[in-house]
């Protein structure tokens, strides 16, 4: 490919905001002519990529503006530090059915053992999936 249409595709797709597509043409282009396969398996690989990084950025943006302090796992929990924690009742918990009921969860947070992951891990698991989610703190709620 000459440079004048090479310029002219990095230009589109700029103006057409896909940046995987852009960044991946050409190595994508490569691996298709390499494994012999025609202009709509490539098509359809690039915009496979733009796809997986688009939700990825979503979730991302989606998390950020959760304000949530720390996106963590229930699966790094270690919930012999808090022995009072109800493990199966925060397992219930994170498969979020409380929001599929519109239901409030208010879950304090353990005293000195810092950010509870019960808190935001729920919340987080879910905005991928949708509609916005944001953690309020007790403080903003009111009396």
């Amino acid at each position: 490919m000459t440079d004048t249409p090479k310029l002219l595709l990095a230009h589109h797709l700029k103006t057409l905001k896909l940046p995987t597509v852009l960044r991946e043409f050409d190595k994508v282009a490569q691996q298709c002519a390499a494994e012999g396969l025609d202009h709509v398996q490539f098509l359809a690989r690039l915009v496979e990529l733009e796809l997986i990084d688009r939700e990825r950025r979503m979730i991302e943006r989606r998390i950020k503006a959760a304000k949530f302090p720390a996106v963590k796992s229930l699966d790094s929990f270690d919930f012999k530090v808090i022995p009072s924690l109800n493990k199966m009742q925060v397992l219930e918990l994170a498969r979020c059915e409380w929001i599929d009921r519109r239901e409030n969860v208010i879950a304090p947070r353990a005293e000195r053992h810092g950010q509870n992951p019960c808190r935001a891990g729920p919340g987080a698991g879910r905005l991928s999936e949708g509609p916005r989610r944001r953690l309020h703190h007790r403080r903003h709620l009111g009396p």
